[in-house]
């Protein structure tokens, strides 16, 4: 009977998802997991620590149904003859009467049935181990297909196991009947049948598409639907006190004058900074090509010397980069920090020509060098180099270490240096990299200066904050104690700027309200209203919709947004400082860290006196 009533079908202690309906009427598919933990928190840093694993399941939508796990029997039946006529007279009796029970059975079809009493005791594990499952597609009546990252398999009720379907697969979609799938296999999108695995020659799908563009009504219907996306997704219903439609009426008139996307672009920039909220972006479209310059890098800085471009730093990948290509610091190639670069694939330079012109086209491609210690082409020797397209992850790592070591310098070897990025992956990575690897330091400047934001922190901030527990005996001669918990437990500082926004505004904000130490440089940008992509415009493009903001429940306001993090100390850098190569902000970190250390070092852990063996009075 129909109920306008909601019904739970899994157990709310796990986390289920993807769910898909077999075309039998009679089982429901679905994926789970019940060691999501730390994974559920999503907008947190530390749920990129969670990596649950997932299993597939089936519920028996009926209460009569068996389970089509049972253990089979292993004994052969025994039929004499008088069973064997009677069963020749029931098959000729089934296939006399088939026509008449499908024609029953049609019209009896009341749709599906599910009987909600029992429900969790009809919910079976698919017997197929558990794996990083991302979703599950009805396949022919009895089956479905569950995939991953790649691999696509399909599960089969009768024969109660998984065989692998395809795999370099991605997006299957499955016909009405269950019979065809469309999928992209490879970069080639092919349509092939459900009931078999398809062949390696699986002919691929070529289509040729042509299409009349009215550029001016498509600008207008990106126009319409960007202005109808931020007023379906803002977080604040009252647009921070914006009159929407007035909006809409002010920059319409503007469409019609529209003559290229980055025109559009424009316009709708303008619009949505009408709410005055800092994740509002607006990207990509239908832009013509356009040719790239491939300019080749060579990981190096250039300085003017005697008419000609002296080598005046080779960065280099700090040798434990693994990601990292330094064109100039490899071995073999004989360049060293000082040498001249007199020419490029045979061609001279001198000092009147950029060096990244003679360098244009070299990116990712053999490149011959000639180079010499003297700034002259009489006996230079030639290397061969192969240019990179970016400098930036070399030079990004050199400031880094250069921190790292200054902090080393000025703090007499007490103090660490931890570079936190961003709030996502690489600053996740980073942390723990930097954090972890200097435990032998009393204390710590963390740097997340520049940062670009990502998650909201509750991990680093976490570690930060705890004191020391309890030590192990070391069992290395004169080793030192291990102590509980890892990680630096000494005072920390917190560099900050005013390139530091997003997530990098609420690392600060969580780094002072956990009381982990002061906070020293320039208020932060001040962006703490996320925002998203749900779906992308008609031609590509796409834009923000800001939808969830981050406040403070205690106090009950708003946290960041339009305002930054101020710092508790504040310092600001100089142009006369950059130029003599001094950072400012680093130097005041390193003074307040070592002022903190003096009344808030972790004591020494030294092990109590041994215990010595009872022994009965004698």
């Amino acid at each position: 009977a129909e109920e306008e009533r909601t019904y739970e079908m899994t157990d709310p202690m796990a986390d289920a998802f993807a769910p898909s309906w077999d075309r039998d009427e009679k089982h429901l598919y679905f994926l789970a997991s019940t060691d999501v933990a730390l994974g559920s928190g999503w907008a947190n840093t530390s749920a990129m620590q969670a990596d649950p694993d997932y299993a597939a399941y089936v519920i028996l939508l009926q209460d009569d149904l068996d389970s089509p796990f049972l253990p089979e029997s292993d004994e052969e039946p025994v039929e004499d003859e008088a069973d064997e006529e009677e069963s020749e007279d029931e098959e000729a009796s089934e296939e006399e009467n088939t026509e008449d029970v499908e024609e029953e059975e049609a019209e009896e079809d009341e749709g599906m049935r599910i009987e909600w009493d029992g429900i969790a005791d009809r919910t079976l594990a698919l017997p197929m181990g558990t794996g990083n499952y991302r979703y599950t597609e009805s396949g022919p009546a009895g089956s479905v297909f569950i995939g991953d990252f790649g691999t696509l398999q399909k599960f089969t009720l009768d024969k109660g196991e998984a065989e692998v379907f395809a795999r370099g697969v991605s997006q299957p979609s499955i016909s009405a009947d269950g019979k065809k799938m469309l999928v992209r296999m490879r970069r080639q999108w092919k349509i092939v049948g459900t009931a078999a695995p398809p062949s390696d020659g699986a002919k691929a799908l070529s289509i040729t598409l042509r299409m009349q563009l009215d550029r001016q009504a498509e600008w207008q219907q990106l126009f319409d639907e960007a202005w109808r996306y931020e007023q379906d997704y803002f977080y604040d219903p009252g647009m921070h006190g914006r009159d929407w439609d007035d909006v809409y009426d002010r920059y319409a008139p503007l469409i019609p004058h529209v003559r290229h996307r980055a025109d559009l672009n424009y316009i709708l920039d303008q619009m949505n900074g009408e709410l005055s909220v800092g994740h509002s972006f607006v990207f990509g479209g239908d832009f013509p090509a356009v040719d790239t310059v491939r300019v080749g890098l060579l990981g190096a800085e250039f300085v003017a010397d005697q008419g000609h471009w002296q080598i005046d730093r080779i960065f280099t990948t700090e040798s434990w980069n693994p990601r990292l290509r330094a064109p100039l610091a490899r071995p073999g190639v004989d360049v060293e920090e000082g040498y001249y670069l007199m020419a490029v694939d045979g061609v001279p330079l001198t000092a009147d020509t950029d060096p990244y012109r003679a360098l244009d086209g070299t990116a990712n491609r053999q490149t011959l060098l000639h180079v010499n210690d003297e700034p002259t082409m009489d006996d230079a020797w030639t290397v061969l180099v192969e240019p990179i397209r970016s400098e930036a992850g070399l030079r990004q790592r050199a400031w880094v270490e250069d921190n790292r070591r200054r902090v080393d310098e000025l703090s007499g070897g007490k103090l660490a240096y931890v570079w936190v990025p961003n709030t996502s992956f690489p600053g996740y990575v980073s942390f723990n990299r930097y954090f972890f690897a200097q435990q032998d330091k009393a204390g710590a400047v963390i740097d997340e200066r520049f940062n670009g934001g990502g998650l909201l922190d509750d991990y680093m901030v976490d570690l930060m904050t705890r004191d020391l527990r309890a030590a192990i005996t070391n069992e290395v001669p004169n080793g030192v104690p291990f102590r509980l918990p890892a990680g630096i437990l000494g005072p920390k500082v917190l560099l900050i700027n005013e390139m530091a926004g997003s997530g990098g505004d609420f690392f600060p904000w969580v780094f002072r309200q956990q009381n982990a130490g002061p906070l020293i440089g320039m208020r932060t940008w001040g962006g703490l209203v996320k925002s998203s992509v749900h779906y992308s415009l008609i031609d590509g493009g796409a834009l923000t919709a800001p939808d969830n903001a981050v406040f403070d429940p205690i106090n009950n306001v708003w946290i960041g947004e339009n305002v930054g993090i101020p710092p508790d100390i504040e310092v600001q850098l100089s142009a006369q400082a950059h130029a003599e190569g001094r950072d400012l902000q680093l130097e005041r970190a390193v003074e307040e860290a070592l002022r903190l250390l003096e009344t808030e070092s972790v004591p020494r852990v030294t092990p109590p006196a041994f215990p010595a063996p009872a022994r009965p009075d004698r």
